[in-house]
């Protein structure tokens, strides 16, 4: 770019600014459109986290397309060095569309088409060059504006940059997405992208466009505000429509937490159906089949003491309180949102019992590994129902350190039991599980239980959406585990009587899960975690 400077010497005058004004403009465009380019980086990671899952892997994805494309940018702009000017207005246009509405694409493929991969790399590569092209014609114009050596030029630039997007990354967690959502918050940033971008190249460097290059400008950026403008104001709409083709048309309650999206729908035993971040987690048609199997086999010994990791819909701790020897149950949710639907929301609060109306049961509002690092308690039984492991978020409630914290919580006989995913479609997963509860010092016994001919779809193994129907997974697998040697799941003396559950399906059930071992499986640890997706 040095090549430059001879032929620019003397362009100074030509703008309507002194030079120190317009080098101050063009590192606020610079900050601007940093911070904007980081906002669409984090969103893109963000939202393919929640709808494909598995965010290390989306992240990654994100980042090295984005990044491999940020580099063909430069080498393309190399082309535009002679228009800088109104090269770099195109191109903020061009950006301000494309990142502002890749939130609005990306949902809308995952809610008609059912799959939206494909839209996050194309959108990683498009966003990827275009914010590879900005620094070169934004090194142009600085020099442009004013004759400082190139390496001061340089400085100053990334310096911009690079605040900038420090900016960009903190408003995105703290003010965009709390205020304005995913959608509302992308579609914002692009309007904010277009008016820098344009008001610095049709106001500093008006001197240097053509009358044709202005209209172009004018017209392509009040063309891309127009249409982010009008996507605001329709993407509520939107967003009932794609929430109706991703959970079906009787979505009750959809609400963005701190957490996670929770979604309510339907109204009765048949039709309710409670997702988190788009995985059901609760289908009122069987999900009495999941807890069952979840929580009675735990139940079998000492339980005066029960622990719940998880579970803030109430349903397994509604089994728990159906044994009138117990005297508390702790729910630890990290999600407020959802005990306070479980409490307030008639039909889930109907379907659990009411249980958060038992003076036995006190719900602690936490994550769970956090919580028991600092809880200095004894349980006599612990279940984790917590979601599927595959879900990166949740994937340090499975290593081997987090049993060992459970196996410092357990009463000498005490018993634990994990929600480990289906044995026979994700092999790996479960008995990574398994492995993982036995390197935290525990005995351990698995067990697997069919799904329903009509079709399971409670519980985390569901991974998809859609309206609560079938479509689950043909089993599910649970490890049984104590301090000591555990034996072989059953009912406990005084065990209220199971809807669905026998004493010969426990015992069937943890025979077939050693049918099924896989092994050699290692131990997932927070330093190593081995949880993967699984075809």
């Amino acid at each position: 770019m040095i090549d430059q400077q001879v032929s620019l010497r003397g362009g100074a005058a030509r703008l309507p600014v002194r030079p120190r004004t317009g080098r101050f403009l063009v590192l606020a465009a610079v900050f601007v459109c940093a911070a904007c380019g980081l906002v669409y980086e984090l969103e893109l990671v963000a939202l393919a986290s929640y709808l494909i899952g598995d965010s290390v892997t989306q992240a990654s994805v994100v980042l090295s397309v984005m990044v491999f494309a940020m580099g063909i940018g430069s080498l393309l702009a190399k082309r535009l060095r002679c228009h800088a000017a109104v090269g770099f207005g195109l191109i903020e246009a061009a950006l301000a569309l494309i990142g502002g509405s890749s939130a609005l694409v990306l949902y809308a493929s995952f809610a008609w088409l059912g799959e939206s991969r494909h839209a996050l790399v194309g959108f990683s590569l498009a966003i990827g060059v275009l914010i590879g092209a900005e620094i070169p014609l934004l090194m142009t114009l600085i020099q442009r504006v004013d004759r400082q050596d190139a390496g001061g030029a340089v400085a100053d630039l990334f310096a911009a940059d690079y605040v900038g997007a420090l900016v960009g990354g903190l408003a995105f967690p703290f003010l965009l997405l709390p205020m304005l959502g995913q959608l509302t918050g992308a579609l914002f940033t692009g309007a904010v992208n277009a008016a820098a971008g344009g008001a610095l190249v049709l106001w500093v460097f008006r001197r240097d466009l053509t009358p044709r290059s202005r209209r172009l400008l004018v017209l392509a950026n009040l063309s891309v505000i127009a249409v982010l403008a009008t996507a605001t104001f329709l993407v509520d709409d939107f967003e009932r429509a794609a929430r109706q083709a991703v959970y079906g048309d009787q979505v009750r309650v959809a609400v963005q937490t701190g957490v996670q999206e929770v979604v309510l729908t339907g109204t009765d035993r048949e039709s309710l159906g409670l997702y988190l971040d788009g995985r059901l987690r609760v289908s009122a048609r069987d999900e009495h089949r999941y807890h069952e199997a979840l929580v009675h086999p735990a139940m079998n010994g000492p339980r005066a003491r029960v622990l719940v990791l998880g579970g803030g819909d109430g349903l397994a701790a509604r089994e728990v309180l159906r044994y009138r020897d117990v005297r508390s149950v702790t729910v630890v949710e990290i999600d407020p949102a959802v005990t306070r639907l479980a409490r307030t929301d008639p039909a889930l609060s109907g379907l659990n019992g009411h249980v958060y109306r038992d003076p036995r049961l006190t719900a602690v509002g936490a994550d769970a590994f956090t919580w028991l690092r600092a809880d200095r308690h004894r349980y006599d039984v612990v279940i984790s129902d917590l979601p599927d492991p595959g879900v990166t978020a949740s994937t340090k409630l499975y290593s081997a350190e987090f049993y060992g914290l459970v196996a410092e919580a357990l009463a000498p006989r005490g018993r634990l039991v994990v929600h480990a995913g289906p044995p026979e479609a994700r092999p790996r997963t479960f008995w990574t599980v398994e492995a993982s509860v036995r390197a935290g010092g525990l005995a351990t016994r698995p067990y697997r239980i069919p799904g329903r001919p009509s079709g399971f779809t409670a519980s985390p193994d569901r991974l998809g959406g859609g309206g609560g129907g079938g479509g689950g997974p043909e089993d599910w697998g649970f490890v049984l585990a104590g301090a000591r040697a555990v034996g072989e799941p059953g009912l406990g003396a005084g065990a209220p009587v199971p809807r669905s559950l026998g004493e010969s399906e426990l015992r069937d059930g943890a025979r077939a899960a050693e049918r099924l071992r896989l092994p050699g499986q290692v131990p997932s640890t927070l330093i190593h975690p081995r949880y993967w997706e699984e075809a």
